[in-house]
């Protein structure tokens, strides 16, 4: 009876999360670059976006088109197609106006932000007080305020509004892979 043996080796513990400390930490530094950047240019950022969800809607479209022959019955098919003609539609809607699409969806982000902020509340003011809980409420105003900013100066928030937002989430992710890629490089030099 033969055995196999496996064509990789772990040399330690630490060998598998000091690798995956060094991913992170590429990881993040990339993140922060790509934060910076849509930062520093979000009307740049926010195209992309808005090229980026015409493509999503056009894949989407096409993933209805062929789910709807998968069985079902005349009336599952029929919803599919019209789904994918409305998806597909959408997406070249964006990709020929990216401009007008970038609008749409800063004005959808502005409706989000404005639900979110109201769920905050509600749910504040529903669950019993804990430490830290008026945090939610800090977070349900801040979260009003930028609604109410976005929604207030569009359509010229839109030029700013989703590169900037999405710049400062991927700044924060950076950071966070980062952080966690340098204690996992910490861990492995302790384990090792």
């Amino acid at each position: 009876m033969s055995t196999v043996k496996p064509s990789y080796q772990v040399s330690g513990r630490g060998t598998i999360i000091k690798k995956a400390g060094r991913w992170l930490t590429v990881m993040g530094i990339l993140f922060i670059i790509l934060g910076v950047l849509a930062i520093v240019e979000p009307a740049v950022a926010g195209l992309a976006i808005a090229l980026l969800v015409g493509w999503l809607f056009i894949f989407g479209g096409v993933a209805h088109a062929f789910g709807a022959f998968e069985g079902g019955g005349a009336g599952r098919v029929v919803w599919h197609i019209l789904l994918a003609v409305i998806y597909v539609m959408g997406g070249i809607y964006l990709l020929d106006h990216p401009l007008l699409g970038l609008g749409t969806l800063t004005l959808l982000l502005a409706g989000v932000l404005f639900a979110e902020a109201l769920c905050e509340v509600f749910a504040y003011f529903a669950a019993p007080r804990v430490g830290g809980s008026g945090w939610q409420l800090v977070n349900a105003i801040v979260t009003l305020l930028l609604a109410l900013m976005i929604w207030r100066n569009w359509p010229s928030s839109s030029v700013w509004a989703i590169g900037t937002l999405v710049g400062v989430n991927l700044l924060m992710t950076g950071f966070s892979r980062l952080m966690i890629g340098t204690a996992a490089r910490k861990l492995a030099t302790r384990l090792a």
